[in-house]
């Protein structure tokens, strides 16, 4: 049987891993193993993180909501309670932007949950 060298693949294959490492810092972006190792971190993260993101956000609307309740008056828990108890279905994206981008709107539905 014919031997195979496989040079051209191989070679094919580190190319492409080293283009996708360009950038990296120190031997991460020179040395093949190296670059596989941090590739493949890097793709972990990337996924986790992506996940963190959404929690992030959420977090970060409550957080401008509850500031704009906090000037008029209301803490966050007791308004989404009585928004739950009046059957007012808006999420707290939406209502976080109603109240730092609406104001009056804001203030319309605050005045329908008291």
């Amino acid at each position: 049987m014919a031997r195979v060298k496989r040079s051209k693949i191989a070679m094919k294959h580190r190319r492409n891993v080293l283009a996708q490492a360009k950038g990296y810092r120190f031997g991460r972006s020179k040395k093949e193993i190296e670059a596989k190792v941090a590739l493949r971190k890097a793709g972990a993260y990337a996924f986790a993180h992506r996940k963190d993101k959404k929690t992030d956000m959420r977090r970060l609307f409550t957080t401008r909501l509850s500031a704009a309740l906090r000037a008029h008056g209301i803490t966050y828990s007791v308004f989404i309670d009585k928004l739950t108890k009046k059957g007012i279905i808006i999420n707290r994206k939406m209502l976080s932007e109603m109240a730092s981008e609406n104001p009056e709107t804001f203030t319309r539905i605050l005045e329908q949950v008291k």
